[in-house]
């Protein structure tokens, strides 16, 4: 089981948001990977696909925006979605003020928590690299989502 001395699992600050690591691939042996991401800005990822992993989300606070395969949706507080494996997908934090909270679990684990690590690393590699997406079992396909994020 996690430990730590912030309540909630292990932080690992991305900028002015931050992700806590609620289940690790130590404790799951690698079946699973949990997250909590704590978002203060209209901001995602930029569009990727996982090559073996299915990714599900669950909103705790806030708006969010999706793009999976070809659908388009907002998704708020107790809402969820699936991003099965090989589908790309994108997703931003859309509400007005305040902060957005959205569950995020991969399976199997893959390399995801090696990656968030180290996004949050001093030294990580930039986000923007093709490579470091491809060392972590995903591909970067295109920037965030931008613009009016309320238009899904």
């Amino acid at each position: 089981m996690l430990q730590s001395a912030e309540k909630g699992g292990f932080r690992h600050q991305v900028g002015d948001n931050f992700a806590l690591i609620k289940v690790g691939t130590r404790e799951s042996s690698g079946s699973l990977f949990l997250a909590e991401n704590i978002l203060r800005h209209k901001v995602g990822p930029p569009r990727h696909v996982h090559r073996d992993q299915d990714e599900f989300f669950y909103v705790l606070e806030g708006k969010f925006v999706f793009e999976i395969g070809n659908q388009n949706f907002t998704l708020g507080a107790g809402d969820s979605a699936l991003g099965p494996r090989r589908i790309p997908h994108v997703w931003a934090f859309a509400g007005e003020g305040g902060t957005g909270r959205l569950l995020v679990s991969l399976a199997p684990a893959g390399k995801i928590e090696a990656f968030f690590r180290e996004i949050g690393s001093a030294n990580g590699r930039p986000l923007r690299d093709p490579a470091f997406w491809s060392d972590h079992g995903m591909e970067l396909l295109g920037p965030p989502l931008a613009g009016d994020l309320t238009r899904a």
